[in-house]
């Protein structure tokens, strides 16, 4: 999917809103579990009752990889299904990878090619010839690591190296490598107040944001200070709207929580 595809999707919609599906199967409704593939299941009912609210989906892969074969069974036909049912959803592979170059372009080949994603998180830290291979593929994009949400965050990505941040140094540097066009950058919602000075580096970019509901952040901080003229923001709530219930009626519980993120964000957009 191009970058202008999704921004039509976000004007169409009327929001910029990313469902996280992180399926944990000790916490989805208890009757889901006698099905054949509980977790598949339990998505087809989110993404059937919410796929109208939001842009884009995001499964967390630890959340499949940890259980097993299944598990990852059960990624490759949620994927398929949203690619079949509704083409015009973003799909984020949130996997964190990123190695040496010939091993990052096999992870490149698995999640874009092999399983279907537009776009895959990425980890920094090994540079330039890490990175690359992710973003030589045509219409998708790389999203990385810039600023995170957690605690942890503070143990390297804000500590200041030859006089500026770390995180501004990865954000300057990150744009000089080939296919930069392709790059995306995650920045939790809950270092809103550092959405100004990383605009002022990559003023153009898509930013997605976790950590909107369950973490702490705060929506109208986030636009405030991170939505640029093609609303560049992809809001990430993950357990806020997939839990909201472990009822019969989980999924639209779901979405009536993914409507009430829609209308501040159609509010943001007006």
């Amino acid at each position: 999917m191009t970058t202008q595809q999704l921004i039509t999707q976000i004007h169409k919609k009327q929001s910029f809103l990313c469902i996280g599906l992180d399926v944990d199967l000790n916490k989805i409704p208890k009757h889901l579990l006698n099905e054949e593939d509980p977790i598949f299941a339990f998505n087809k009912a989110i993404i059937d009752a919410t796929h109208q609210l939001c842009v884009a989906y995001k499964p967390n892969t630890a959340f499949y990889e940890a259980y097993g074969i299944k598990g990852w069974q059960a990624l490759e036909k949620t994927i398929n299904y949203l690619n079949e049912k509704y083409p015009e959803i973003y799909t984020i592979a949130d996997a964190k990878r990123g190695d040496i170059g010939n091993t990052s372009t096999m992870y490149a080949k698995a999640f874009f090619d092999d399983l279907g994603f537009d776009s895959v998180t990425i980890a920094p830290y090994m540079g330039k010839d890490s990175v690359e291979p992710f973003l030589a593929f045509k219409d998708k994009h790389t999203i990385l690591l810039a600023l995170t949400s957690n605690q942890g965050a503070f143990d390297f990505q804000t500590k200041i190296v030859d006089g500026v941040e770390l995180y501004k140094q990865v954000l300057e540097t990150s744009k000089s490598w080939t296919n930069s066009e392709n790059l995306m950058y995650v920045v939790g919602a809950t270092k809103a107040e550092y959405l100004g000075d990383i605009r002022k580096i990559i003023p153009d970019s898509f930013l997605l944001v976790p950590g909107v509901g369950a973490q702490g952040g705060n929506l109208q901080e986030v636009c405030k200070y991170g939505m640029n003229d093609s609303v560049g923001l992809l809001i990430n709530s993950s357990r806020g709207i997939i839990y909201a219930s472990q009822d019969d009626n989980f999924a639209e519980a779901a979405a009536k929580k993914a409507k009430e993120l829609q209308l501040q964000m159609a509010v943001e957009l007006s």
